[in-house]
């Protein structure tokens, strides 16, 4: 049981971290749910199979609630973490359009700190 006073401390701020970062991929899953049209579109123009859309959405929403609660940290955060990698280098890539290098480099700096999480995950199981 997590002590109150305990979430002013490292543990509150990881589990903030954690919620901040877990919402970017649930709200993305729910919009890819509501309204599937423009993301499906996009992977037809970036020549990405649609069959992967129901992958995709299912690591958003279940990658996003795994963060949240905690459940298997190292390997959500490594997938989802592999996951912002592929979306930046696939969708992204034109760093010639200031938006896209900025959402481009804002995928990675995601990617960089899931994969920090994940690393943190693994170092603290193996103490």
């Amino acid at each position: 049981m997590i002590n109150l006073r305990d979430l002013a401390g490292p543990a509150g701020v990881a589990i903030l971290g954690r919620t901040l970062m877990a919402l970017l991929f649930i709200l993305a899953g729910v919009a890819k749910v509501t309204d599937s049209k423009p993301v499906l579109d996009q992977m037809q123009a970036f020549s990405v199979p649609t069959a992967l859309f129901p992958a995709v959405v299912a690591l958003e929403l279940g990658g996003g609630l795994a963060l949240l609660l905690g459940w298997r940290l190292r390997e959500v955060a490594g997938a989802l973490g592999i996951f912002c990698i592929l979306a930046a280098f696939i969708f992204h890539h034109d760093l010639a359009d200031k938006v896209e290098r900025s959402i481009f480099f804002k995928d990675l700096a995601i990617a960089g700190g899931l994969l920090m999480l994940a690393a943190q995950t693994a170092i603290q199981k193996n103490r």
